[in-house]
């Protein structure tokens, strides 16, 4: 989740469990507190300026962390205690930033792009896959919240409101994502991929939008759906990019279904890209992509291109997180390269 929709959700939340009766002063030092503590965990952006692959690697680790949240709660409340002078101290703070932490932890978990509930313990990533990064249905439902809770001040009751129907929105998606995995279901039935596994992911502008992945050792297959559409978006000449991304999504009737291989398809690219995928150097990968396709083979040095289709957002250009690895000569050991674009390499981490 992007992190103004955390910083939102925290005083939406905060808001919806202060004390009716609580002074003005407190119920705004309690809200801005919420607001502020859901937005910290995301300050790990910082990883960044050590390179992608520690970004991969630590991103939603330790601040994302169930295990950690009481002692980043405390530390949340004596500094935005004495920030915000709440005349309470950090103890009048805690619970509220408790809560936060956990709403922006929740509020991870339900995309798709992991978040490690266990660290430092585990780098197990949990992800539930109901919601997009960027959801302007999830964020709108709370700016309404908060927008009727500064009007009618003298009750916590529209922050509630808005929590119980946001809530309810994640549910909804939930009900989706089985929608659409049973479109996946029939199709692996169909095509006799008996040991193929299912997955829907969310995609944007709408709950209705997902990209349906039949998986299995050697393969995706895989299509963008829309499961209430009865017709394509037509698109006129000057549509703007929301109108172009939501047409990628076509009605379950008309679904258009691409296959995508893990190792590439000739025998001889299929040997390199296997062993190239097993290099020690790409482990950072091989344990962060969940969806690993194949993407091609550039020569001079040779160099063997991964990327992560979970990733894959229609009309939005190159996939993000594109990983490979490169040698100069046969039985030389893999480096580890991210790819800047179609052809372009930089180099990111030496690993080995």
């Amino acid at each position: 989740m992007d992190t103004l929709t955390h910083a939102l959700s925290g005083a939406l939340f905060a808001r919806a469990t202060s004390q009716s009766a609580a002074q003005r002063g407190a119920i705004a030092r309690r809200v801005a507190a919420g607001f502020f503590a859901c937005a910290a965990p995301d300050l790990d952006f910082v990883i960044g300026f050590f390179g992608p692959v520690k970004y991969l690697q630590f991103h939603r680790g330790v601040t994302h962390s169930l295990l950690m949240l009481p002692l980043w709660a405390l530390v949340l409340s004596w500094v935005l205690a004495k920030l915000l002078r709440e005349p309470g101290g950090w103890r009048a703070l805690y619970g509220v930033c408790a809560l936060a932490l956990a709403a922006h932890i929740v509020g991870d978990v339900i995309t798709s792009f992991g978040t490690m509930v266990f660290a430092p313990l585990s780098d197990w990533r949990a992800a539930l896959g109901t919601t997009f990064i960027i959801d302007l249905w999830f964020t709108g439902i709370i700016v309404v919240g908060l927008v009727a809770a500064a009007l009618f001040r003298r009750t916590r009751l529209p922050a509630v409101i808005a929590s119980i129907v946001l809530v309810g929105y994640v549910g909804f998606q939930w009900v989706q994502k089985q929608r659409a995995e049973e479109i996946g279901a029939r199709y692996a039935v169909t095509h006799g991929l008996a040991d193929a596994s299912v997955t829907a992911l969310p995609r944007p502008l709408s709950p209705f939008n997902w990209t349906v992945f039949v998986s299995d050792d050697r393969a995706h297959h895989f299509a963008h759906v829309n499961l209430v559409r009865e017709q394509p978006l037509m698109l006129a000449p000057d549509a703007g990019l929301l109108a172009r991304l939501d047409a990628a999504y076509l009605p379950v009737a008309q679904a258009h279904w691409e296959t995508r291989s893990r190792y590439g398809d000739a025998a001889q690219t299929e040997k390199l890209a296997r062993d190239a995928w097993n290099a020690p150097s790409l482990a950072f990968f091989r344990w962060f992509a969940d969806k690993p396709a194949f993407d091609g083979i550039t020569h001079g040095s040779t160099c063997v291109w991964f990327e992560d289709l979970r990733f894959l957002t229609p009309g939005r250009g190159n996939v993000p997180f594109r990983y490979g690895v490169c040698r100069d000569v046969d039985q030389a050991p893999w480096r580890a390269y991210q790819r800047a674009g179609p052809t372009g390499r930089t180099q990111v981490e030496r690993l080995d």
